[in-house]
């Protein structure tokens, strides 16, 4: 699979916006502890603190508590050169994403806690948003240097601190993909299609794609068919879902289904010759269980005019060339049958101009089988259509070029 682009955020880096300045009422002494040392820019004297508030009796339900958490390990985000050279070191000690975890688990905290018109409340969906930026361009970063477990980690932390964003959760897919965890990629696939944003428009072709070839990967029919069926509800003229439609009707056995679809398809897709030759050989296979002459007629006219709009459409079509030569091959042995049973009577009344005819009709076919059999040279079936034809027209110097092919 060619990897998917992934382009980083517009907002590489996010200018954090001033520390929450306390109130000028008594705090808690571990709560003021860690608001001094942050702003003394002490931030493992910060951390400390504020681990302490967290976990005391009297402070560890309050917002305040929460949201100075989260602006501490906020602060080791920043990715400003500057910060970085300031607070990397503090960063450096924790394991990878646990600022930015930490982070985002402490302002979800103060908001539940001072709901969202409380003083703490109200700033979180903005801390949250450019945490958000940070773990996408984590996630970014990861993919271009084709670190994907570092890729898939921003993508998903992306995802938790807004879990109805779909570009992240795309991404995160994309990286999957590219790791080949086919199991993950399908799950984040899966996970994407039942997002708020695509219960009124469609999810990306890519989606759909992408699991509709997984499954073809773990030969899982069924899920394919599920996946086509869910494809074409949100891309109902799609040609490639259509395509894959029409073949899953075909393998299973075709039927009034499949040409349904064929028709569908070939709306969708005019100008592809093999749909249209597809069409003509379900004619074709529907002619020798016609119920009556004028049905298989019917059929049989059905099937001539779908492989000539193949062949009008592209000449290198070797189905329909050949198919068009057979066809022409059965009309004039089928009259040379009829003048075979001829008494010697009506043969010398009628049999002549019913020779000729059939004559024109081998002509015909040895055209379409010599370009089909260039088409595909040395192809025996077309051989041998070709030698009998040669023989009956008695052309000498052909059937012996035919005979040389024969193996």
């Amino acid at each position: 699979m060619n990897k998917p682009s992934i382009r980083a955020a517009a907002l590489v880096g996010v200018a954090l916006v001033s520390v929450w300045a306390a109130p000028a009422y008594a705090q808690n002494s571990a709560v003021t502890n860690a608001l001094l040392s942050q702003k003394a820019g002490q931030l493992d004297k910060a951390l400390v603190s504020i681990n302490e508030a967290t976990a005391n009796e009297k402070t560890k339900d309050k917002a305040k508590t929460w949201f100075t958490r989260g602006e501490i390990y906020y602060q080791l985000l920043d990715p400003n050169p500057i910060s970085q050279k300031l607070y990397g070191k503090y960063a450096a000690a924790l394991q990878p994403g646990e600022a930015l975890q930490k982070a985002t688990e402490s302002y979800n905290k103060a908001a539940q806690l001072d709901g969202p018109t409380g003083e703490f409340g109200k700033q979180t969906p903005e801390r949250l948003k450019n945490l958000y930026i940070i773990a996408l361009n984590a996630g970014v970063v990861g993919y271009q240097a084709k670190e994907y477990d570092k890729a898939i980690a921003g993508f998903k932390q992306a995802s938790l601190i807004n879990p109805q964003d779909t570009t992240a959760l795309l991404y995160s897919a994309f990286s999957q993909d590219a790791k080949q965890d086919f199991a993950g990629a399908k799950a984040s696939y899966n996970q994407l299609l039942g997002l708020d944003a695509y219960k009124t428009k469609p999810a990306p072709v890519a989606v759909y794609s992408r699991l509709l070839q997984i499954a073809r990967e773990e030969k899982n029919t069924a899920e394919a068919q599920k996946i086509v069926q869910r494809a074409l509800v949100a891309y109902p003229t799609n040609k490639t879902f259509l395509i894959e439609d029409l073949t899953q009707a075909m393998a299973a056995g075709g039927g009034a289904s499949a040409l349904e679809k064929l028709n569908k398809t070939i709306a969708a897709d005019p100008s592809n010759a093999s749909l249209y030759a597809a069409r003509g050989s379900f004619y074709d296979s529907q002619v020798k269980t016609a119920a009556t002459p004028a049905d298989k007629q019917t059929k049989s006219e059905l099937a001539l005019a779908d492989y000539r709009k193949a062949v009008e459409l592209d000449p290198k079509n070797f189905d329909s060339q050949f198919n068009i030569g057979v066809f022409e091959f059965n009309q004039a042995a089928t009259l040379f049958t009829k003048t075979s049973k001829m008494d010697l009577k009506t043969y010398q009344l009628k049999g002549k101009p019913i020779e000729v005819e059939a004559r024109k009709h081998f002509e015909t076919a040895a055209q379409y089988l010599e370009k089909a059999l260039s088409l595909q040279p040395g192809d025996q079936a077309t051989v041998g259509a070709l030698q009998k034809i040669y023989s009956r027209l008695n052309r000498p110097a052909d059937l012996q070029r035919i005979n040389a092919l024969k193996k």
